[in-house]
């Protein structure tokens, strides 16, 4: 080792625009906590997520996981393109699950947002070294240096020194200093901006990507869990008998619930596990298990008898939530017309097409799993506490996900493959079945909503009352939470598009009888459903067009700054939905029994207006067109950016179609796919997207925003096209299907 240069923490975090307890860019820390001390093994190692060496290759860390949004991709790109480095060097590997990467929580669109700056100066800082070591060489002043293209430059005498061939020498170059560290222009991006495609596309495309559940490691045995069908119950008995004599069954144990401490972790739900040398015999297995279980108080849940109980709730006075403004009731009084609409989404389900699975090796005072993780820090923390050994001794490999939606943020099925491996003294894979994670799984919370609104004689909105009711996920931390939380109401609810003069938002009672956990885009779900429906019905009551009442409800430009670094600019807002509805052709002229249905909506910072055309032929929905704009501000990858909108209008068709959870007797009524359907090949649209030109703003989410706007799109859409409001969803529940 080498010491390059001594800088204090507090320096070196704020050289990368870091908050604390964010990502530690220098190599190692030093015994006394203020030296930076990079490893030289020959190597260029600037930081830890960018690694150069002698033959020109560039192996760049990828923090968050990739789960088909091409993150991997699209961060790389942006250490890649301030390093002026030549994509074809570049190879990006997943980082294990270690707080010195920074948060690593791969949820709420938030990796771009969060981390394109810290990334972009992370190259721009390792190029500034290259050129230091090449201006040292030719001995002239750095900037008579330039870099391109895996090259650095003479601008006097145009001679060229292969990245490679500085390795050696750029290791001993000091940090330079924030004030020195130049970021590229706008015009002059190399791969910012454009469409890339993912650096993990042939091993996709040729059944070469690893993913959880292609883990395999010596010595490897296979478990399958039968989990109480009732949230939280527990094994009152069982036999096992039968499932042992299952060819290929080696043992069945007990596995105790572990339940997390309030306010931390996921736990584990316990059950009855079955131990084989393949996934098939543990499946088997479970399947001859004979358990009487203990259903516990959530046993009478019954979700249309809930939905009943919302539904009433929501025609009471509920919880005057801050940021209501006005008097609704005197607005009320002095309006010509009253709309009044109440509307309800079911439970929902995750279902990625890869199950819940991890692999797990329990050794002593070491433990180590690969696992398909979105929150690989909170899992390694959640084992850490669980089994009594440090968060060091801890090691989280992060495979591909098959899919995540926010199910595969929650590590319980890591605890249970750990606690496995402890209990068997050997590696183990715990595999869910499609059942067990249609059956047992974390929640997307159902919800009621009362909406009220007053036209005056202008058929202009001069009153607004919405009431909500939804189970909170803040159920799943501690227990006897039972409104919403400002969290979940921030979603849409307080952060009310339109410019209205009196509102008022009421939060209603909803407790939780099954797991809740965040599925994409969470609950603007709720929201952009209940308000994009809602304004649709204030349109036809105002007999105005839907487009234009929107347009108009948004009001003037203007800025609302709040708390946030990413202000509300109705412009913004505005701007999306007329170039959607330029994009659609809104206004012309339709087939017989074919609408076009409009909703807006910003989540995760950035503005979505999507358009629906559907046809209604002999009674059944389909739905034709999409047509969708973001402005996500600063498009890091055009490619990807396109890909989430497509993925986000099929997730949302199948949300809109089919997606329901139910449960009678507190048991969940789901099984697969054939009764929890999403969309296929024939449910499947023509979908147009463009991307605004924003590039001088900061970048914001892309993975969820395209999801809300969905739903109420395609039953404003069927509302044009046969005259029928959908209020309640699935479409399947109404017949349309």
């Amino acid at each position: 080792m080498s010491k390059i240069q001594q800088i204090n923490r507090r320096d070196f975090v704020k050289l990368f625009g870091l908050a604390s307890g964010g990502i530690l860019l220098g190599c190692t820390l030093s015994s006394d906590k203020k030296e930076f001390i990079p490893q030289v093994d020959g190597t260029f190692t600037p930081n830890l997520f960018i690694q150069i060496q002698k033959d020109g290759k560039v192996i760049l860390m990828a923090s968050r996981s990739e789960m088909g949004q091409g993150i991997k991709t699209s961060l790389a790109s942006a250490i890649a393109d301030e390093l002026e480095a030549d994509w074809k060097y570049i190879t990006v590997k997943q980082a294990t699950g270690d707080a010195k990467y920074g948060n690593q929580n791969t949820d709420g669109s938030r990796s771009v947002r969060t981390l394109l700056a810290p990334m972009r100066k992370m190259g721009a800082t390792a190029k500034a070294m290259l050129l230091a070591a090449a201006a040292d060489k030719w001995k002239v002043a750095t900037t008579d240096c330039t870099a391109e293209n895996h090259f650095v430059i003479n601008k006097k005498t145009n001679d060229k020194i292969f990245f490679g061939d500085l390795v050696e020498a750029a290791a001993k170059v000091a940090l330079p200093l924030e004030e020195t560290i130049t970021l590229k222009k706008i015009e002059d991006f190399k791969y910012i901006g454009k469409h890339l495609k993912s650096v993990d596309l042939k091993d996709f495309t040729h059944g070469t990507a690893t993913y959880g559940i292609d883990v395999k490691i010596p010595n490897m045995k296979f478990a399958a869990i039968a989990r109480c069908p009732v949230a939280f119950g527990s094994v009152k008995s069982f036999q096992k008998s039968d499932a042992e004599k299952t060819p290929g069954v080696e043992q069945v144990i007990e596995l105790k619930r572990m339940v997390p401490p309030t306010g931390q972790f996921f736990g584990a739900l316990g059950g009855v596990a079955v131990i084989a040398n393949n996934t098939w015999a543990a499946f088997q297995g479970k399947l001859n298990l004979n358990i009487e279980w203990n259903y516990g108080e959530n046993h009478s849940f019954d979700t249309e008898k809930f939905k009943e109980k919302l539904t009433e709730r929501v025609h009471q006075k509920g919880k005057l939530v801050p940021g209501s403004f006005g008097n609704v009731r005197s607005a009320f009084k002095d309006a010509t017309t009253i709309v009044e609409a109440t509307y309800h989404v079911p439970f929902l389900a995750h279902a990625p097409m890869e199950v819940p699975n991890a692999t797990a090796w329990f050794q002593g005072n070491k433990i180590e799993v690969w696992a398909p993780l979105q929150d690989p820090q909170t899992a390694r923390a959640e084992i850490a506490h669980f089994f009594d050994v440090s968060v060091e001794n801890v090691t989280i490999n992060v495979t591909l996900l098959g899919g995540g939606f926010g199910r595969k943020s929650k590590s319980d099925f890591v605890v249970e493959a750990v606690a496995l491996s402890k209990k068997i003294n050997a590696p183990v894979q715990v595999v869910w079945t499609r059942e067990d994670d249609i059956q047992n799984s974390f929640y997307h919370a159902t919800s009621v909503q009362y909406l009220k609104g007053g036209l005056d004689k202008k058929g202009q909105t001069i009153g607004w009352l919405q009431r909500v009711a939804l189970p909170s996920i803040v159920s799943s931390f501690k227990p006897m939470s039972d409104y919403a939380s400002g969290l979940e109401l921030n979603q849409g609810f307080t952060q009310n598009l339109y410019d209205l003069t009196n509102f008022r938002l009421e939060n209603v009672k909803a407790e939780a009888h099954v797991r809740i956990g965040w599925l994409r885009s969470v609950v603007n779900i709720h929201s952009g459903f209940g308000n994009n429906s809602f304004v649709d019905e204030l349109a036809f009551a105002a007999k105005k067009d839907p487009v234009q009442f929107h347009l108009d409800l948004i009001g003037k430009d203007r800025i609302l700054k709040g708390t946030s670094n990413h202000p509300y600019n109705s412009k913004r807002m505005k701007d999306v939905l007329k170039n959607t509805a330029k994009m659609a052709n809104w206004g012309k002229k339709l087939s017989k029994n074919h609408g076009l249905g409009v909703a807006i909506h910003r989540s995760f910072y950035s503005y979505v207006a999507t358009i629906v055309e559907v046809s209604v032929l002999q009674g059944k929905v389909k739905v034709e067109n999409v047509w969708t704009t973001i402005d996500c501000g600063l498009a890091l990858n055009k490619d990807n950016i396109k890909n989430q909108l497509e993925g986000a209008a099929i997730f949302g068709i199948s949300l809109a179609l089919y997606g329901k959870i139910s449960a009678k007797e507190g048991a969940v009524e789901q099984h697969n796919f054939f009764d929890y359907q999403v969309a296929r090949m024939k449910d499947a649209p023509t979908i147009s997207v463009d991307i605004m030109d924003a590039m001088d703003e900061h970048p914001t989410g892309v993975g969820e925003p395209g999801v809300p706007v969905m739903a109420p799109a395609i039953c404003n859409a069927i509302f044009n096209a046969i005259g029928k409001r959908v209020r309640s969803l699935p479409l399947i529940d109404q017949g349309l299907i």
